[in-house]
């Protein structure tokens, strides 16, 4: 019988200097397939007159995750911050054991029958089952690190995000409702257009017809370029530092 101390070996990503063990590997492999079938089910050409079969390929999926969730909670004993009943409540609790759990309710949705938006949303939420991966992806791991240590930078940017959408809409809405009522006839009809240029989509669905609206318009669309290369520039000067502090930790030291 495994014993809990080689059964954590393979589950804990960290636990193997080589790479993946080959039990997260199967794991890994599972969790695609799975969402292949999510979205698979989703075509009614595929799907109507194979109802029994994608049941029962998805309830299979849940005993092999739910199985897989026992798991990781009695082999997260070998770790010292998680032993003992309060220990596991505290796994439990993590960000990634919390994943999974969210990923294993949402393997209830093949035994609700119906077509409602609501069935069809628990249906989706099966696709919550990609966050999973996470747990064993490095570069996952340090874009979480990378969001929690730059977390005021990117408060402050949005912020910024919506002190700039709130001030665009309103001088829109001075400077345009008049002519167009439907599109800028008050702020929250027009932070739509103020959202689309900010993030530099541009539907043209609405636009301003006024001088003076065509030239708030162009202001708001260069500011859009910045807002949008604020947290990008963040984020990636934050995943990049911590990458590098990845790569170093797992070099061996050099020579004195």
């Amino acid at each position: 019988m495994l014993s809990r101390a080689s059964l954590h070996a393979q589950l804990a990503p960290d636990a193997r200097p080589g790479g993946l063990s080959p039990l997260n590997a199967a794991i890994v492999v599972l969790i695609a397939a799975s969402v292949v079938v999510a979205i698979l089910e989703t075509e009614p050409a595929l799907h109507v007159g194979r109802e029994a079969a994608f049941r029962a390929v998805e309830m299979g999926f849940a005993a092999v995750f739910a199985l897989e969730y026992l798991a990781r909670l009695w082999a997260a004993g070998e770790d010292p911050r998680y032993r003992g009943l309060r220990g596991r409540v505290a796994y439990a609790l993590t960000p990634t054991a919390l994943i999974d759990l969210l990923a294993l309710a949402s393997l209830a949705a093949p035994l609700a029958d119906g077509n409602g938006a609501l069935l069809r949303l628990l249906r989706l939420a099966r696709i919550l089952r990609l966050a999973k991966l996470g747990r064993f992806s490095r570069a996952f791991r340090a874009l979480s690190e990378a969001v929690r240590l730059r977390g005021h930078e990117l408060v402050a940017s949005l912020v910024i995000a919506g002190l700039l959408l709130l001030a665009s809409s309103s001088l829109l809405y001075v400077v345009e409702g008049g002519a167009q009522p439907e599109a800028f006839g008050s702020i929250p009809r027009a932070m739509w257009w103020s959202v689309a240029t900010l993030t530099t989509v541009g539907y043209g669905d609405v636009f301003p017809v006024t001088p003076l609206g065509k030239l708030l318009a162009g202001a708001t669309a260069i500011a859009g370029i910045g807002l949008i290369a604020l947290p990008t520039g963040i984020l990636a000067a934050a995943f990049s530092d911590a990458l590098q502090r990845a790569r170093e930790a797992k070099e061996p030291a050099g020579d004195a």
